[in-house]
């Protein structure tokens, strides 16, 4: 799946805007109008990055953005700032508040969708590289491909989404319930069950004869991709 970007800009047509493009880009965008909108729900769940609009209601971006950079969580988030203030000062003064970038509008589309994926590929590379690999398991995104010790892996589309999500994060350790939301989406009620479903299936086609199984059930807590697996021992 595409980074996570959340957009939180309170004009309507602007917003649709951004949402289209960077949707075409395969980015899962989501929206907020409000700055305590917004909080609430970076409390909740933590994007790739947040283009965030600097005069919103309920909450302004400038205070919203030293809220975010005052939380361990979300401490590293990158941030670009909208703003109709194009004075030097004021660019000074939302950097200096911890965003990572700054663009006055009106602004080219291009322009933002190319500090995108900048500040994307410097925080976390994996998340727009086109191959990830770990140990002996290759995952192409742009060919939809796994291979694993070169041989061609059949997965099902949210096998492949499943283990696509895994391997953006290796080590880290996510609930039935995370999974649910990254893989299936939090527009769909499905059981958390179901993950143990696909996670089954998932195991059973990448682990075919006798190689090590990369996928870790950690218990009361969920599944991770071990980030030790094809290391050396």
């Amino acid at each position: 799946m595409g980074a996570r970007i959340l957009i939180v800009e309170d004009e309507e047509p602007l917003t649709m805007l951004l949402r289209y493009n960077l949707e075409a880009e395969g980015y899962e965008v989501d929206t907020a109008a409000r700055g305590d909108d917004a909080d609430t729900r970076l409390k909740e769940q933590t994007p790739d990055l947040v283009v965030l609009d600097w005069m919103l209601p309920g909450l302004s971006g400038i205070e919203l953005c030293r809220r975010l950079r005052a939380r361990p969580e979300t401490r590293q988030l990158p941030i670009i700032m909208l703003t109709a203030r194009g004075e030097e000062s004021e660019k000074v003064r939302g950097l200096a508040t911890g965003a990572d970038d700054y663009i006055v509008k009106p602004f080219s589309v291009p322009e933002l969708l190319a500090r995108v994926r900048a500040l994307l590929r410097r925080a976390n590379p994996e998340r727009v590289a086109s191959v990830l690999t770990i140990g002996d398991i290759e995952l192409d995104r742009e060919k939809k491909r796994v291979m694993r010790s070169g041989r061609p892996i059949d997965l099902g589309p949210t096998e492949y989404r499943l283990l696509e999500f895994l391997m953006e994060r290796p080590g880290r350790v996510f609930s039935r319930e995370q999974l649910l939301d990254g893989v299936w989406g939090s527009d769909i009620y499905i059981d958390e069950r179901t993950v143990d479903v696909h996670v089954g299936r998932l195991r059973k086609a990448i682990n075919r004869g006798n190689v090590a199984d990369p996928i870790r059930t950690v218990r009361g807590a969920g599944y991770a991709l071990d980030d030790r697996f094809g290391r050396a021992n």
